[in-house]
C-alpha cells in the first residue's frame, strides 16, 4: 500500500466475529477446494521442453476456468514462453488492489519407482496429499481460489490473479509479461505464494531469499586422449585437474573460499543440527560443513555446489588420460549480492586456481537476484495479523536459501507495493523431489489466512493523494 493509506489499529480492523465467520466459510469450502486441487495435480504440466507442452496448455486452461467461475475477467497470455493466466475483479470504490501470484507448471516427476504412489495421481496418506505439484505450486493456485470463494462474489478489495506457466524453467518470459502487462498487474499489495512455513503449526513470512548464479566450468589438458599407462605420471588428465580445481572452492571447514562475496546474518530462530539432519536426510557420521549459525549458512551466506559432471562414466571408461572435462556449479549468494559481481568473483577465483596451467572456460549458464524485504508497514501488519488469526500463534520472519528470482523482478517493477512471500510448504513437503506432498491441515490454515488478509486490507480502506 502507498504511504497515504489511512488505517485503524491492526487489532480491531476485523472483529472476532468477522474473523470467525471467514474461517468457518473457508473450512466449509475445503472439500471442493481439495477436489479442484486434485484435478490440477492430475494434469502433468511439466514445463521442461523435453515434456509434452500440451499439458501445460491444459493446465493454464483449467486455472483460467477456475478463476472465470469466480467472476473474474480472465485472459491466457503468451509472450514467447509458456501460457500464463491473468485475471481481475474490481473491489469497492477506493479499496486497494491485491495481486495474487502462483505458478501452474511443475517439475519433472523423476522415476516412478521412487514414488510411493503415482506422481500425477493425488493420494492421501496420514493427513498429507501426495503428488507432483500438490505443494509446489498448485496448492498456491488453489489458496488464491479459496480466498476468492470465501468472499462469495463480494470481494473487499480489487484482486488481480497472475498464474505463471514457466516458473520451474526460469520464468524466461516474465520480464516481457511485466513490461507489456505491467499496468494490469499493478497493485498495492502483492502475495507471492511460492514459499513455505517454518514448521507444522508455525506460520512464516519469507523476508529474504538468496540469489544465484550457475556456471559451466570446463578444463582441457590435451588435444586428444592418450594411454594412461604410457603417459600417466607426467601428463595431467582433465578429470583430476577439474576435481582439484573444484576442491579450491571450499576451505578445510567447508566455508566457501571465493574472496569478496557478501554474507549476512539470519533471523535468530532456534534451528539446531538435529533438525538440520532430520530435514535434509544427512547420513549418520557425515558432518555438516561451514562455520557460524546454521541459518546463516542456509539463508544469508554464499554456498557452492557441483550439480553436474561431464566425464566418461565408470561403465564406459577406458585406460585413457581424459583430455577435457566439465562441471556445472550452482552458487547461492547473499540476498543483497549482485549476480554479475558474484560471477566475476567466482570466475576470477577459478582462473587463479586452475592447476598445472590447464585451459579453462567458465561460462555463465544462469543468474538470478536475491531479495530482502522491508517487512514493515500496514501490509505486513495485516499479513501477520491474518496469520495469527488462522494459526492461533504469531508468525515468524524467515529466510530461504533457495532462489526465487521473480520476487526481485516484482519488487523492481512495483517498488511501492507491499510484497508478501508466502506459501503452503512445510519442512517435509519435498518440493521437486519424489513423494512431494501437502499437509492438508496446514493448507486449510493457509487458505484461511489469505481470505482474512483480503478482508483485513479491505477494512483498512485507502485515500489517494
Amino acid at each position: 500500500m502507498t504511504d497515504d493509506v489511512t488505517t485503524r489499529p491492526t487489532h480491531d480492523v476485523l472483529s472476532p466475529a468477522e474473523i470467525a465467520a471467514v474461517k468457518e466459510r473457508v473450512t466449509a469450502l475445503m472439500p471442493a477446494v481439495r477436489a479442484d486441487l486434485e484435478a490440477l495435480v492430475r494434469i502433468p504440466s511439466v514445463s521442461l521442453g523435453s515434456f509434452d507442452q500440451a499439458h501445460v496448455d491444459a493446465s493454464a486452461e483449467a486455472v483460467a476456468a477456475l478463476l472465470a467461475a469466480e467472476g473474474l475477467d480472465v485472459e491466457i497470455v503468451r509472450e514467447g514462453g509458456r501460457p500464463a493466466v491473468i485475471a481481475h475483479a474490481d473491489g469497492p470504490e477506493g479499496s486497494p488492489t491485491v495481486m495474487l501470484y502462483a505458478h501452474h507448471d511443475v517439475q519433472p516427476p523423476g522415476r516412478d519407482e521412487d514414488w510411493a504412489s503415482p506422481p500425477f495421481e493425488p493420494t492421501e496418506r496420514d493427513g498429507r496429499l501426495y503428488g507432483r505439484g500438490a505443494a509446489d505450486d498448485k496448492a498456491g493456485v488453489m489458496a488464491h481460489v479459496a480466498a476468492l470463494r470465501a468472499h462469495d462474489g463480494s470481494l473487499p478489495v480489487g484482486v488481480t490473479v497472475f498464474v505463471e506457466g514457466e516458473e520451474e524453467v526460469g520464468s524466461d518470459s516474465l520480464l516481457t509479461i511485466l513490461d507489456k502487462h505491467g499496468e494490469r498487474l499493478r497493485a498495492d499489495a502483492i502475495v507471492l505464494a511460492d514459499s513455505g512455513n517454518w514448521d507444522i503449526g508455525e506460520p512464516a513470512l519469507t523476508t529474504t531469499l538468496r540469489g544465484m548464479i550457475r556456471v559451466v566450468v570446463r578444463v582441457t589438458t590435451l588435444d586428444h586422449g592418450v594411454h594412461s599407462g604410457m603417459f600417466g605420471g607426467a601428463v595431467p588428465d582433465a578429470v583430476t585437474t577439474l576435481i582439484r580445481l573444484l576442491a579450491t572452492l571450499h576451505d578445510e571447514q567447508g566455508d566457501l573460499a571465493v574472496a569478496g562475496l557478501k554474507a549476512g546474518s539470519a533471523a535468530p530462530l532456534d534451528y539446531d543440527e538435529d533438525r538440520l539432519r532430520a530435514e535434509s536426510g544427512l547420513l549418520d557420521g557425515v558432518s555438516t560443513i561451514g562455520t557460524g549459525p546454521i541459518l546463516d549458512r542456509l539463508w544469508t551466506k554464499p554456498s557452492a555446489t557441483t550439480i553436474g559432471f561431464n566425464a566418461p562414466s565408470v561403465e564406459t571408461a577406458s585406460n585413457t588420460l581424459v583430455p577435457t572435462a566439465s562441471a556445472k556449479v550452482s552458487m547461492r549468494i547473499a540476498p543483497d549480492e549482485d549476480p554479475q559481481d558474484a560471477y566475476r568473483l567466482l570466475r576470477d577465483h577459478l582462473e587463479r586456481h586452475v592447476p598445472w596451467g590447464a585451459r579453462l572456460e567458465v561460462t555463465l549458464d544462469d543468474e538470478g537476484p536475491g531479495f530482502s524485504a522491508d517487512a514493515d508497514g500496514p501490509v505486513y501488519d495485516q499479513a501477520r495479523a491474518a496469520f495469527a488469526d488462522a494459526w492461533g500463534v504469531q508468525p515468524v520472519d524467515i529466510g530461504v536459501g533457495g532462489s526465487i528470482p521473480f520476487v526481485a523482478h516484482f519488487a523492481a517493477k512495483f517498488p511501492d507495493a507491499g510484497i508478501l512471500v508466502t506459501g503452503v510448504e512445510d519442512p517435509d513437503s519435498r518440493a521437486h523431489g519424489a513423494d512431494e506432498s501437502l499437509h492438508l491441515g496446514e493448507f486449510e490454515r493457509v487458505c484461511q489466512a489469505e481470505a482474512l488478509l483480503l478482508a483485513r486490507l479491505g477494512a483498512l480502506g485507502t485515500t489517494r493523494g
